[in-house]
């Protein structure tokens, strides 16, 4: 009895009695060893006192060793009957069966969360470490990457969840590809600097996007030239609850601005940026008004009022299709809702003024490319006026992931409705960065003006936008013509099958930044460039779309009409 009861009150001082035993670890199995180890040692003090009314103390050690078996072998077999009740359970309700790519620390610890999760049935690990493949750990095999295909045809799986949150996008694109072909779910971790940061736990497992295989390697920013036009200065930026314009002033703010004005025609989109803001950047002075670029009078009392500095004018409609099915307003927000932001920029002498434009500038086929071409051709030359105080510069870019006009999240959208991806034509190539990457971008290419210049951001490699709906029909585990297809449209009216930065692609300079180029390409003067806006202005207010095109082409020698390409392909055949 005296034997039970020091056991006893050791085993209930050490908290042996408390933990849940279907959730048994290493922790409670040290915590055991103490225990029986110190209940041992009190009973063989005992007994070397007590010899004639105490146990041998052979006895005692191998009641110890019994103990410490007993005590941990039935709580690991209980555990164990949890965890096969747990896979019944899952194979009776259809939960996922899981693989995990990567048998290091996190892959480790998300194998010991998804192993108490009664949701999930993991499998195996797969690595690329020759020492670790065909090991056991925590009870799961190792498998090397070329069995998988072999795994699956033996007990198919439904997921492989990346367990490496340090890759880089090289590395993570090869692993995808080699997994395409299996018809599976591909899942991952967290990033790490999310998971070291508490932002995000191991066990938060979402699907891959196609956006974290796009586009290159993102490099360090120069943080001289992030902070030039920002840090302690006065911003307004232009279209702020937009995607670029959001972005941007995200960014505004952690580089931390005297103030940052957001100027946005959008009351819902300026109501989200602001409470981004107010919930991010708590100490940032920071002010929403709700304008409109083709208000003047407004925006240069803003503009007074808070001391502008540094505008990033990103207002304007970017939407094709539908700036080409509404010319005249189209146009006049784009061009005069520019003009209104330069002019009011060098009259108030703010120091400097980028233009966000875009890669539909250059050889536009549609109105919305002529129409950023003019505002540029304005930027220009304002940029070239003697008096002008005002250093403008045009930073121009292609495709951002994810931005509201861009085909990812359509895409997204139709495969999570399990409709068919519509695509306008098969060959059809573009340049995609990620946002985040593309406004670090712009504030430094700012930073570098002197006056004038057009910048050009390096995209990196184009991509064939029907491999790139193949690759999410697949990251989502469906196959194309059995799940989910692809319907062929047609090109829209002034859309191009690839997109190109320069005009002249022999004026493309490098510059301090080698993500980033330098071209001062041709304009026209002030004097010449109003007559010809009054002649545009004119046809915008009599609503004549011919009127319109002519005058754009005077403008924009470079534009040509979807027509006249269709006319041009037919005189040639």
């Amino acid at each position: 009895m005296g034997l039970i009861a020091v056991k006893t009150l050791v085993f209930f001082l050490k908290g042996i009695y408390s933990p849940v035993v279907r959730y048994t670890g290493l922790e409670f199995l040290s915590s055991v060893l103490q225990a029986v180890l110190y209940s041992s040692g009190v009973l063989i003090s005992l007994a070397y006192f007590q010899r004639d009314a105490f146990l041998p103390r052979s006895v005692l050690i191998i009641d110890a060793l019994l103990t410490l078996v007993l005590v941990i072998g039935v709580r690991l077999l209980i555990r164990s009957v949890f965890h096969r009740l747990n896979i019944y359970v899952s194979s009776v309700d259809k939960e996922p069966t899981i693989v995990i790519y990567g048998a290091g620390v996190v892959g480790c610890q998300l194998a010991r969360s998804l192993q108490n999760d009664p949701h999930y049935r993991l499998l195996a690990f797969v690595d690329d470490n020759p020492d670790l493949q065909q090991r056991v750990i925590q009870g799961i095999r190792v498998y090397s990457p070329s069995q998988l295909t072999l795994l699956h045809q033996k007990r198919a799986f439904d997921w492989v969840v990346l367990a490496i949150p340090n890759l880089d996008k090289a590395r993570k694109r090869q692993i995808i590809e080699s997994l395409e072909t299996l018809p599976i779910v591909i899942k991952t971790v967290p990033p790490l600097s999310k998971i070291l940061s508490g932002e995000a736990a191991i066990n938060q497992i979402r699907s891959v996007d196609v956006s974290e295989l796009l586009g290159r390697e993102e490099i360090l920013p120069h943080a001289e030239l992030l902070g030039k036009n920002v840090t302690g200065k006065a911003v307004l930026v232009t279209g702020g609850g937009g995607s670029i314009g959001s972005e941007l002033c995200r960014q505004i703010a952690f580089l931390k601005p005297k103030c940052l004005v957001i100027y946005e025609l959008n009351e819902f989109s300026l109501y989200k940026i602001d409470l981004d803001l107010s919930e991010n950047y708590a100490d940032l002075r920071k002010y929403a008004y709700l304008g409109n670029v083709l208000d003047r009078n407004h925006l240069a009392r803003v503009i007074q009022q808070h001391q502008i500095e540094t505008i990033y004018h990103t207002a304007a409609y970017k939407h094709v299709p539908l700036v080409e099915a509404n010319a005249s307003q189209g146009i006049y927000t784009n061009v005069w809702g520019t003009l209104n932001v330069a002019q009011t920029a060098i009259e108030n002498s703010v120091s400097n003024l980028v233009l966000i434009s875009t890669d539909k500038a250059v050889r536009p086929t549609n109105i919305m490319g002529a129409s950023k071409r003019c505002a540029e051709l304005v930027v220009q030359a304002l940029a070239a006026l003697p008096d002008s105080s005002t250093c403008c510069a045009i930073v121009r870019f292609g495709n951002v992931l994810d931005s509201s006009g861009s085909v990812v999240p359509r895409f997204r959208e139709q495969i999570a409705q399990r409709k068919n991806i519509t695509l306008t034509h098969r060959d059809i190539i573009r340049y995609f960065m990620s946002i985040p990457e593309a406004v670090r971008l712009v504030i430094q290419a700012g930073a570098m003006a002197e006056g004038g210049e057009v910048f050009l951001l390096d995209m990196g490699e184009p991509v064939r936008i029907y491999d790139l709906a193949l690759q999410m029909i697949r990251l989502s585990g469906l196959e194309l013509g059995q799940d989910i297809d692809i319907e062929i449209t047609g090109l829209r009216p002034g859309e191009k099958l690839y997109e190109e930065l320069l005009i002249d692609t022999d004026k493309a300079c490098p510059t301090a930044h080698p993500k980033i180029f330098c071209a001062l390409e041709h304009f026209l003067a002030w004097d010449k460039l109003q007559i010809k806006l009054e002649q545009l202005l004119n046809y915008i207010q009599l609503n004549d779309r011919q009127g319109l095109v002519k005058s754009l082409q005077d403008l924009v020698p470079e534009y040509r009409t979807p027509q006249q390409i269709a006319g041009n392909l037919s005189s040639k055949k």
